[in-house]
């Protein structure tokens, strides 16, 4: 074989070498991609607002049930949950990767049936910045990767700049679900709430989103109360939250259903989730009333 032929041999093998990916998921298990997934499927929505945010929403052929930003997802095939995905379904919208949340029931059978699945799930703000930097390297895009990082955190940081010196160190209760479900210290709302200057009544100690006893919030007697429409009528229901600081003085936030998206999902719009903390401290916000 001539040199030139040995070169074109080596610049191939080395081209092929820099397509190859591997990334390691959550559960520790090296995913391996020979070149950038043209279809994929999520099974969490905020691994859907992260691949569209990183430029790739083409690429998306099916998502979650609960997907539903940016508006482009809403038209595409919807392939069930954390606890019920439609594996058959997946199956056949033949995806070159499904990422999917750690704790899904659906990777073990994903998997057996010869389908790529990297496990990501984010629950801190660390998480988020690890999630979003392997899922655009698996996209092959890290650079725009770090880019929305930056913009994260820019948006972050203006909106704690935007809140008022007297109402840092209000303290806020979180409720994500009415189990009731907290946001705790740990979680990565509670970390947002942190950065906009605002002090979190339950503590990481008792892990990222713990099922509190409702009498502890009376303990807790915090002054803003933040829900989603979804779960706050259970509230007027509670007893002894009519003692609670917030409800007396009538400093409950009640989120619309798409305002509670944007604050619960660790991904692309926690700049705007930041923003609605602070419109929240400060009585701006447009949600409504309890």
């Amino acid at each position: 074989m001539t040199t030139r032929g040995l070169l074109l041999i080596a610049l191939l093998f080395f081209a092929r070498a820099a397509a190859a990916t591997q990334v390691v998921d959550d559960r520790g298990v090296a995913i391996a991609l020979a070149h950038p997934p043209q279809r994929i499927v999520t099974l969490l929505p905020s691994l859907t607002e992260v691949v569209c945010e990183l430029g790739a929403c083409t690429r998306l052929v099916g998502v979650d049930n609960y997907s539903n930003w940016p508006e482009a997802v809403r038209a595409l095939p919807h392939v069930g949950g954390l606890e019920d995905a439609n594996i058959e379904r997946i199956v056949a919208l033949k995806p070159d990767l499904v990422l999917a949340a750690a704790s899904s029931r659906a990777i073990g059978r994903l998997q057996g049936l010869g389908l790529t699945v990297a496990a990501l799930e984010p629950k801190t703000l660390t998480d988020v910045r690890r999630v979003v930097g392997k899922v655009a390297q698996l996209l092959g895009n890290s650079a725009e990767g770090a880019r929305m990082l930056e913009r994260i955190d820019a948006g972050v940081d203006a909106a704690a700049r935007s809140l008022p010196q007297a109402l840092r160190g209000t303290r806020v209760y979180f409720e994500v679900n009415n189990g009731p479900y907290a946001a705790s210290e740990s979680s990565f709302i509670g970390e947002l709430l942190a950065r906009v200057g605002a002090a979190n009544v339950v503590p990481g100690a008792l892990g990222p989103f713990p099922k509190l006893n409702p009498e502890f919030v009376v303990r807790a007697d915090p002054e803003v109360i933040m829900v989603s429409d979804r779960n706050a009528q259970a509230l007027r229901e509670r007893p002894g939250w009519d003692r609670i600081r917030a409800v007396r003085g009538q400093r409950v936030c009640v989120f619309t259903a798409e305002q509670g998206d944007v604050l619960v999902r660790p991904g692309p719009r926690m700049a705007e989730a930041a923003q609605l903390m602070v419109q929240c401290l400060t009585g701006r916000l447009k949600g409504r009333s309890l």
